[in-house]
C-alpha cells in the first residue's frame, strides 16, 4: 500500500504503540446529522454492546469526568456521582465539548482524554467482563478494539456500575 493510501496512525494509536498495548483498529461508516458527525453503527457487524461511547461530564465537586459505557446502554448520572464523589453530574454543553475535552462530539476516547486533561476515567463494569471493547481512537468513524483491562490501567480508571 503506497503512503497516501495509508491512514495516519490517530494520537490513540500512538499512545496504544508506546504502552506496548496490543489494538486492532476499526473503521465505521459516517454521517452528518444537523451539524454533528456521527458514525454509522448500524451498518457495522460489529455488537453494538461491544462498542463504547465516552461521555464528558461534570461534577460538582471534581469538575470533569469521563464515562464510559455500551452504546447500547445509558449512563446513570447518579451512579457516575457516587462513584466520583460527587453530588451531582451533568454532561458537558456540547458548546464547552471541544474546549473541555480537545475532542468534537463522536471522537472523544477515554485514552486520549487520559493522555491530554487527566480526568478521571469510570468505566462501567461490564466491559472487564468482556474483555475485548471498541473504544474511539479520537477521530469519528476510527476506533480501536483493545482489551479493556489494558485501557483500564493504561487510564488509572475505575471499573463500576454506571448503567441505568
Amino acid at each position: 500500500m503506497g503512503k497516501k493510501n495509508k491512514l495516519s496512525k490517530t494520537l490513540v494509536e500512538q499512545i496504544l504503540d508506546k504502552a506496548n498495548i496490543s489494538y486492532e483498529s476499526v473503521s465505521f461508516a459516517t454521517h452528518t446529522e444537523g451539524d454533528v458527525k456521527q458514525m454509522d453503527t448500524d451498518e457495522s457487524a460489529e455488537d453494538r454492546h461491544n462498542i463504547y461511547k465516552t461521555l464528558a461530564l461534570l461534577g460538582n465537586k471534581t469538575g470533569p469526568v469521563i464515562g464510559v459505557v455500551p452504546l447500547d446502554e445509558h449512563l446513570s448520572y447518579k451512579k457516575l456521582a457516587k462513584i466520583s464523589g460527587n453530588k451531582k453530574v451533568g454532561m458537558v454543553p456540547l458548546k464547552d465539548l471541544l474546549k473541555t475535552t480537545g475532542y468534537e462530539h463522536g471522537a472523544n476516547s477515554p485514552i486520549a482524554i487520559y493522555e491530554t486533561k487527566h480526568y478521571p476515567i469510570y468505566m462501567d463494569e461490564i466491559a472487564e467482563k468482556q474483555g475485548e471493547i471498541v473504544v474511539s481512537a479520537g477521530k469519528i468513524g476510527r476506533s480501536v478494539r483493545v482489551n479493556a483491562k489494558d485501557v483500564k490501567k493504561l487510564v488509572h480508571a475505575t471499573f463500576g456500575d454506571l448503567i441505568e
